[in-house]
């Protein structure tokens, strides 16, 4: 994998997949490891897959193995849960299958979208087509070459309905004329190769018919509620996985090394390390499955604040132990030698990605009101 991208950094291949990858997923598919992420098709729960998510989360290319991989995941349970019968024929099938890719537009640049009412991004029935016109970023798995339609987040300027209910989505083909890539986002100069990357796509009077439109006009905060619960869960696991990654090369590390005449974990400040780091790990681990369980028992909307605590907690944990094998493993922590530096980026996106921490901290405090009022009341 490394050399394929090593001897292609520079050729437009390097927005393709290693020949290797094609014959990994035939291989998966044969033993039945595929779209263990849907419990529809799986038969497993939330809990189930949380735990393969975690061990998926130590290999970058793992999840796609299985086809178990952002953003297709996300889009497959909106199409599954969402769709219509000629929607989930034309493009979830597809996607389940593997044959093709995708990509989620809902991030803009022109404006804040931690608050994603502010998202300018049009839309606009005219007859028996919609014309879509606006400015995204951020768009993962943009620039896989077999990324064939992406599904876009847009406002209804004209609507007068309640500020949750003027937005839509809408599946719109890659190769609709007006969609425009702009240009690959890199994170921390990693460019994301693998994933397709993260693009600026620009919507230019895109029409498309109105049979796109996913479950109905101002529908689209409903839909991405129904979207992120889970996928919030299989992100938060496969960090975690990766923080098992780092904390093994942290020991490796400490116990080959030798500073002022005996080895790193014999440092008492480095056993800490490597001690808080294992605490770190399980309690993001065990508050995850609790949040996985949640969902299981009661439903994504009952889980709400459980899924939020988990994206807080998750990645802040994830980047403690990180930082920590970076700093052991000195000058090489930063290099490409070691898988750090890139799961550092990686891991510190997702703090803002599916919502900042500050808007899941608020969501958690609200709750957490509401719950002490009710109790309140109970005794009362």
């Amino acid at each position: 994998m490394a050399e394929y991208y090593t001897r292609n950094k520079n050729s437009p291949d390097v927005w393709k997949k290693p020949p290797l990858i094609a014959k990994l997923k035939e291989m998966a598919k044969v033993e039945g490891l595929w779209n263990l992420f849907l419990p529809a098709v799986s038969g497993l729960g939330q809990v189930d897959y949380a735990l393969i998510a975690e061990e998926t989360g130590k290999c970058f290319f793992a999840p796609e193995v299985f086809n178990c991989h952002a953003p297709d995941t996300g889009n497959m349970e909106v199409l599954h849960m969402y769709g219509s019968e000629d929607q989930k024929k034309q493009w979830l099938e597809p996607l389940l299958e593997g044959k093709i890719s995708s990509c989620f537009c809902m991030t803009e640049p022109d404006v804040a979208s931690s608050d994603a009412t502010n998202m300018e991004c049009s839309i606009q029935r005219d007859g028996d087509r919609y014309i879509i016109n606006g400015k995204k970023w951020w768009s993962s798995g943009a620039g896989n070459p077999n990324c064939k339609f992406a599904i876009v987040m847009a406002k209804d300027k004209n609507s007068s309905a309640s500020r949750y209910k003027q937005h839509s989505m809408i599946i719109v083909p890659m190769d609709t004329p007006g969609v425009k890539l702009i240009r690959p986002l890199s994170v921390f100069g990693y460019f994301d190769y693998f994933h397709g990357g993260h693009f600026e796509v620009h919507f230019d009077n895109v029409q498309v018919p109105v049979s796109h439109l996913i479950l109905g006009e101002g529908r689209g905060f409903e839909i991405a509620q129904g979207r992120l619960g889970p996928g919030r869960i299989h992100h938060c696991m496969r960090s975690i996985g990766a923080a098992e990654m780092a904390l093994q090369i942290l020991c490796e590390r400490s116990a080959q090394r030798m500073t002022f005449g005996k080895k790193l974990y014999r440092h008492e400040v480095v056993a800490h390390w490597i001690a808080e780091c294992r605490i770190a790990i399980e309690q993001a681990r065990l508050l995850t499955l609790k949040a996985a369980s949640c969902i299981d028992t009661m439903g994504n909307r009952a889980a709400r604040k459980e899924v939020s605590m988990i994206k807080v907690a998750a990645p802040r944990a994830v980047l403690k132990v990180i930082d920590c094998a970076i700093q052991v493993c000195g000058g090489a922590g930063f290099s490409e030698d070691f898988p750090l530096a890139q799961m550092f980026a990686y891991i510190r996106t997702l703090r803002v990605a599916d919502g900042p921490d500050e808007v899941h901290l608020s969501t958690i405090a609200k709750l957490e009101l509401l719950d002490q009022a009710k109790l309140l009341t109970a005794h009362l």
